[in-house]
Formats: C-alpha cells, sequence, structure tokens
C-alpha cells in the first residue's frame, strides 16, 4: 500500500509506459514511481487553489501530465522537471478531462456542461462547446474522430471531433432525430472504449476500463466494499479484489494486469492472476 493521502484522492492515471502513475487529492498532485511506495520517492506538484478533480498523462508523451481543479485552471506539467508548463484559466467547476489519442489537444468539460477544447501549448481554449443535457464525461475512440459523451439522462451521445456534432441519426415521428445509447435508467456517469474497439463500457460510477489487451474490464464503485474483475467476453468474474471501503476510483496499467485503485485514501496496486478467481 502507499502512503495515505491527507485528503480524499478524486483520480489516478497511468503515464502511457506505466512507468508512472499520478494522483489528485485536495489540491495537490503527486506522481508516484509504482515500485516504492513511500512517499519520498514521489513528486508533489502544487498550484491549484481547490480540490483537484481529475489528472491524466497525455497518451503520447510519458512525462506530460494535465490536471484540472475546480478552481477553473487546466495546467500541464513536466513531471522531469517538476515545472507547470501551461496553464488555461477561466474553465469554470472542472471536473472532467480526456486527451485525444494523438496528445495534441484535450477535452475539458465543468459542472455547467460547457466543454473546451485545449492545446497544451496555448493559454486559452481553441473553441468552445455548450451542451444541452447534463454532461459527465468525455470518451475518445481510438482514431481520435468521435467522443463519447455520458449523460444525467442515462444516455450516452456520439458526436464527431473537434466539432461536437451529432454522428448519427434515426428516423423520428417528426423526423432524423439524433441516434444515442441508452441503456440506463438513471445517469450514466462513465464510458470506455474497449482497445480493440469493439466494445463501449458504460458505467453508473465514476469509473468503468479495460485491460491494456481488451480482455477483461473493471468499474469503481462508491457502494460496497470489494471490485469485481470481468471477461469481456462472457461477463464472468474472474478475480475480486478484497478491499476495506468502495473503491470508487480505478486504473488499469496500460501494459500489464495490474489495478491501481483507492481503498481507506490510500493508492493501492494489486496484480491480478485472470487463472484464478
Amino acid at each position: 500500500m502507499f502512503d495515505k493521502a491527507k485528503s480524499s484522492i478524486w483520480s489516478i492515471s497511468w503515464n502511457p509506459t506505466g512507468s508512472l502513475i499520478a494522483t489528485g487529492a485536495d489540491r495537490i498532485l503527486r506522481v508516484w514511481n509504482p515500485e516504492k511506495p513511500v512517499a519520498r520517492f514521489s513528486t508533489e506538484l502544487k498550484g491549484h487553489t481547490a480540490a483537484i478533480a481529475k489528472v491524466a498523462f497525455n497518451p503520447a508523451k510519458d512525462a506530460e501530465l494535465c490536471s484540472i481543479s475546480f478552481d477553473g485552471v487546466a495546467k500541464f506539467w513536466d513531471v522531469r522537471s517538476k515545472t507547470c508548463t501551461n496553464e488555461v484559466k477561466g474553465l469554470g467547476e472542472a471536473f472532467t478531462l480526456a486527451w485525444a489519442p494523438d496528445g495534441e489537444t484535450l477535452v475539458v468539460g465543468n459542472k455547467a456542461d460547457t466543454l473546451f477544447l485545449l492545446s497544451p501549448t496555448q493559454t486559452a481554449p481553441l473553441s468552445t462547446h455548450t451542451q444541452d443535457v447534463q454532461t459527465n464525461q468525455v470518451s475518445f475512440c481510438w482514431s481520435g474522430e468521435k467522443v463519447f459523451l455520458t449523460t444525467g439522462e442515462g444516455r450516452v451521445r456520439i458526436l464527431s471531433y473537434p466539432d461536437f456534432q451529432p454522428l448519427l441519426h434515426r428516423e423520428g415521428p417528426d423526423g432524423a432525430i439524433e441516434f444515442t445509447l441508452d441503456g440506463h435508467a438513471s445517469q450514466c456517469l462513465s464510458a470506455e472504449m474497449q482497445p480493440t474497439a469493439r466494445y463501449l463500457a458504460t458505467e453508473h460510477g465514476h469509473h468503468v476500463c479495460f485491460t491494456f489487451d481488451g480482455s477483461y474490464c473493471v468499474g469503481g464503485s462508491e457502494q460496497g466494499a470489494g471490485l469485481d474483475v470481468f471477461h469481456t467476453e462472457t461477463g464472468d468474474t474472474i478475480h475480486t479484489i478484497k478491499t476495506s471501503d468502495p473503491s470508487p476510483v480505478v486504473a488499469w496499467a496500460p501494459t500489464r494486469y495490474y489495478l491501481a485503485f483507492i481503498d481507506q485514501n490510500a493508492l493501492r496496486i494489486a496484480g491480478i492472476d485472470t487463472e484464478r478467481k
């Protein structure tokens, strides 16, 4: 177990090679070596004035990290030099963040259902897109040409990127209407596309993620202890990770069957044996 944080951890992110893992807790961003769980071996990055809602490594650069906070600021960090390389202000209560697969742009969303298209090198948003429905999370397809938006209605919207226009339509009583994925009776909070691009997983919890090969998935939960690992094709539970508390934040390592999660306000990493439950 890694050293406990002094406040709640809201987000976890692995870098593309799996050599680093970042956590966001209150106003402090911390970058860990997964092999060294003691805080003195980690890097502490300070600068936000409110709680950090989301952290995410650039999928194309192993040392570039973005963090967003309820202070309305997106900060870009070089974890090697421990410096903030750029920041974008005026984003409102930002809470969701997703990098495009090529690492050239990213999307930040706030609680007013406004999406901002950002560049890690520009100090102002490239574009702004206000949504007419509660938008909880943005997730990319692997080509980067479309995004999935989870909503408070339980639907998942499929939009083009970077112009955020509905991609699919169906016939309604008064003509063509936007096609959405409707699978939740209440709000849908998270979505992620399988690395093989065959399946899209959606969850009413804050996090859902696939293993690097897409064979297994797990969803974070705010209710009940324990994390179930499911086989993607069959839906069978292949392993259960015991936890003391609910673990809403989860993230698979990018190259191995290692799952990072939060338990008792501490980062934990568990290796999964897929041959035994």
